[in-house]
């Protein structure tokens, strides 16, 4: 696989297996969020007062080809978390059958912790209930998932909360199922996409989610703070703003009072929303799809060789060469369980600190998980050194309880 660190700005004494944390910007796409920054700094006003909804548009439709949607239906957020802020507030506050006493919100007990949270505080607020369905793993196949997530869902479930790219375990879910059965039986489908977008292939239409949102930061490789999120035309109207500013009652509104409400929220720096279609371009110049096979070809030889070279466990089915036309369940990302229980922020600073290996090492649910990602910029070498280092922590048995 060719070698692309040189686009980045990557330390080059660090072997960066964590992309799937915060990503990692290219130099191209950097220089386009500078750029942006910069032309904000030589004219403010005319750039914020002028101008800037009419870029922000340009992005917004740069953003909606890329996801196959209406320009009109997506809104740019900082990050995943604020946006599913937004929804979570909204549905308290909904006009018509506000989340209330009794009512669940049915998840897996796969989902990030911060979205967690959110929920949690929503249902502190709401009266509802946070239902974590337990999706053991190892996971078999997709039908199964569906079913036994599906025995989750009671006469009480308003609300389907479920990742498409789960953050501990790195697991690609069938969220297009799901969310085609909740839309049968009435329930408002939320998806939380922050790892798809660049990962994967991503059509939100054909996923059909009510809400969906996603980083552009991550596997897009777009700046820090820019995600978006989409919402399906009949719900925006009950999806109030996080922040009340000029777009409330507009005195030059536009056709989306979607767009309006949500998008401006004050003074602020827009340029990683500017910055994301640089980001596309990007990955259409350097042809990222074949890329990202190449990545998803050595993520499997890194994670075959820690299953049966250091036993570690899978927490999905294996791919062989004779099944690689299947839908996978990960692809640049996955997730390894260690085989007993280890101390797991000791042996991640250890691999820091000692090695210069930045990748998460985490407790989920009793277990031990060591998650890698692969993207453009790694290679080979990247595999061998952290094969080597594991195998010496492994062989002292310093970090493990």
């Amino acid at each position: 696989m060719r070698n692309l660190k040189d686009l980045f700005l990557l330390d080059p004494e660090i072997v960066f297996l964590n992309h799937g944390s915060f990503g990692a910007c290219p130099r191209p796409v950097f220089e386009s969020l500078q750029a942006w920054q910069l032309e904000l700094e030589r004219r403010p006003v005319e750039f914020l007062a002028r101008r800037a909804l009419h870029l922000l548009a340009e992005a917004r439709q740069s953003l909606a080809n890329f996801l196959h949607v209406s320009a009109n239906d997506i809104v740019y957020f900082p990050n995943p978390t604020t946006a599913v802020n937004m929804v979570g507030r909204s549905l308290i506050n909904r006009p018509i059958a506000p989340l209330g006493n009794g009512d669940e919100i049915l998840t897996t007990d796969h989902e990030y912790g911060a979205m967690d949270r959110t929920w949690d505080y929503i249902c502190h607020l709401s009266g509802a209930k946070y239902i974590h369905q337990t999706v053991h793993i190892p996971v078999s196949n997709y039908k199964k998932f569906v079913e036994l997530f599906w025995r989750g869902v009671t006469k009480h479930t308003r609300v389907i909360f479920i990742s498409h790219i789960t953050s501990p375990t790195a697991l690609i879910l069938p969220v297009k199922e799901i969310c085609r059965r909740a839309r049968q039986a009435g329930i408002i489908s939320i998806v939380d996409g922050a790892h798809a977008p660049g990962q994967i292939d991503l059509d939100l239409n054909e996923i059909g989610a009510d809400i969906y949102v996603g980083a552009c930061h991550k596997w897009l490789m777009a700046p820090k703070g820019s995600s978006f999120l989409y919402a399906r035309p009949s719900v925006q109207p009950w999806l109030d703003p996080l922040v009340i500013s000029w777009g409330y009652k507009s005195v030059y509104p536009s056709p989306s009072q979607f767009i309006d409400y949500h998008e401006w929220q004050g003074t602020r720096d827009i340029s990683p929303f500017l910055a994301v279609p640089a980001a596309i371009e990007f990955q259409q110049k350097f042809r990222w799809i074949q890329v990202r096979q190449n990545c998803h070809t050595l993520a499997n030889k890194a994670r075959n060789r820690l299953i049966n070279e250091l036993d570690f466990e899978p927490v999905s089915p294996t791919i062989t060469n004779s099944q690689q036309t299947l839908v996978p369940w990960y692809m640049q990302m996955f997730t390894v369980k260690f085989p007993y229980p280890v101390h797991h922020k000791m042996i991640q600073e250890h691999l820091y600190q000692h090695y210069r290996i930045e990748i998460p090492v985490i407790k989920w649910n009793g277990q031990y998980l060591l998650r890698v990602s692969i993207q453009g910029y790694n290679d080979q070498h990247d595999i061998e050194f952290l094969i080597n280092a594991l195998q010496e922590i492994i062989r002292v048995k310093k970090f493990i309880q």
